[in-house]
């Protein structure tokens, strides 16, 4: 009698184990189609959204995940362990969301639709920062290109479904440990926001995408090079930018495959931007035999960088590579040919602003960044926006502003097209294989949901900067 039982009790855990609730009409089941988009997108999308729309909570959709052959694209002659096969290689597989928030329905009503906005707009002082914030002036063109992107979704009817304009609810970064944090928590409970973008700091990213994870609620990144914030490895987090692993690989290939300097020195700021930014360019030219001489770091806020440079000249270094903001790049470049080092000058792309050309004045001649996208392409689209960021805000368009144009409406294309549930948001986002054709360009997602696409270099000559390829450098590999 008693094995029976347990027999029995086994059999109706099994059943509920594989127990499909019945659609609903009107619940947004594939039975009433309410969940087809109020747009057309491809055939590939209709098919995420039939099969997130018709699993319960108990199942996960049937959608084939990314397998990247390896990480971040990196060349064969940079793969650490190269001569040894490891045991286990990481972010190669897409992560997948098992959760059971694809079931949520939405709310019956429905103001306005609310995406958050998390970045540094205001002046404050952080350990995380370094000292003194910096990136005030970087968060808010960040924050110029999302209301632009969401003024223009909302004068082609807003949330279309609804008929119900979008809002930003922006919050500041205050660069506090923690505080970013609570900033995520407030926008996701008491904003009830369906997405966030946001932020630039590594460190405090770092902090607000595990209280995202906590919550269940997308992220995309706009702004933040730090190559380690994608190796979370959250799927809810997502980010749109070329980090400073990828920057850093055109870099050393320009650096010892196009110029074959035998002795490279770097001097970094001493925060966490400065820190991590340089690793891969420290860990490739190791690999490549050619290890940096001297590296040294500078605390923010100083005016004086006599002792590093002298240090770096009795190194006898062949060139000079910076990696932190652009008036303390500026700085040292003026303080080094004062000093009478007439070595090559390179830079991470914070250097790219009128700011250091204003400050270096000639001394920048000749100068060569990292940059992420190429802003002087030929491109409608991007002439388009460059012309109506201008004209709503009389500024000039940078690398901050033009990538949270394009996550914005990124973020704003999944909600139109998945509805207001938050996991539904994240399927779309993940599982769409087809690039996203922005301002900076097309934005294709690798597995670990990070942007894949092209690094440039670049020049100041002429009196402007000039954008180089990997082609246009002739460091194409085969």
């Amino acid at each position: 009698m008693r094995s029976r039982l347990l027999f029995l009790f086994a059999v109706a855990l099994a059943a509920r184990a594989v127990l499909v609730v019945p659609a609903r009409a009107g619940d947004g089941s594939p039975d009433d189609e309410c969940w087809r988009p109020p747009f057309e997108v491809s055939e590939e999308v209709l098919h995420i959204l039939e099969q997130i729309n018709s699993v319960h909570a108990y199942q996960t959709p049937d959608l084939p995940l990314r397998r990247d052959t390896r990480y971040a694209n990196t060349p064969d002659e940079l793969q650490p362990h190269r001569h040894v096969e490891p045991f286990y290689r990481h972010f190669l597989e897409q992560m997948e969301y098992h959760g059971p928030r694809r079931t949520v329905p939405e709310p019956e009503h429905v103001d306005t639709v609310k995406i958050g906005f998390l970045g540094p707009l205001e002046p404050t002082v952080s350990v995380a920062t370094g000292g003194a914030s910096h990136a005030e002036k970087l968060g808010q063109a960040m924050l110029r290109g999302s209301q632009l992107a969401i003024e223009q979704a909302n004068e082609q009817g807003g949330y279309l479904r609804r008929n119900v304009p979008f809002e930003l609810v922006v919050r500041n970064d205050s660069g506090l440990w923690g505080s970013s944090g609570e900033e995520i928590i407030d926008l996701a409970y008491r904003e009830n926001v369906w997405a966030i973008l946001g932020t630039i700091d590594g460190a405090n990213s770092h902090i607000a995408i595990r209280v995202g994870l906590k919550i269940e609620i997308p992220m995309i990144s706009s702004g933040n090079t730090d190559p380690t914030f994608i190796e979370t490895n959250i799927p809810w987090v997502f980010r749109t930018i070329a980090d400073d692993r990828k920057q850093s690989y055109l870099l050393i290939d320009y650096l010892y495959g196009k110029r074959d300097f035998r002795r490279v020195g770097i001097l970094r700021a001493s925060n966490r931007y400065g820190r991590f930014g340089v690793a891969e360019l420290r860990d490739g030219s190791r690999r490549v035999g050619r290890p940096i001489t001297l590296e040294m770091a500078y605390e923010l806020g100083t005016d004086d960088w006599s002792l590093q440079l002298n240090r770096l000249r009795a190194a006898r270094i062949d060139a000079l590579v910076h990696w932190g903001d652009d008036e303390d790049g500026a700085g040292i470049l003026n303080q080094m040919r004062a000093l009478g080092m007439e070595q090559p000058f390179f830079a991470c792309d914070r250097n790219v602003s009128d700011d250091f050309v204003r400050i270096a004045g000639e001394n920048a001649r000749g100068v060569i960044c990292t940059y992420p996208w190429n802003p002087r392409r030929d491109a409608p689209k991007l002439d388009a926006f460059r012309e109506q960021y201008r004209e709503r805000f009389g500024k000039e368009v940078d690398t901050y502003a033009a990538h949270a144009y394009d996550s914005m409406n990124q973020l704003i294309w999944a909600i139109q097209v998945a509805g207001l549930n938050r996991a539904k948001i994240r399927d779309v986002l993940a599982h769409r294989k087809e690039p996203w054709k922005g301002v900076t360009g097309s934005i294709q997602f690798s597995a670990a949901l990070d942007d894949i696409g092209d690094a440039y270099l670049a020049k100041f000559e002429d009196g402007q900067w000039n954008y180089y390829s990997r082609e246009d450098l002739d460091l194409v590999r085969h």
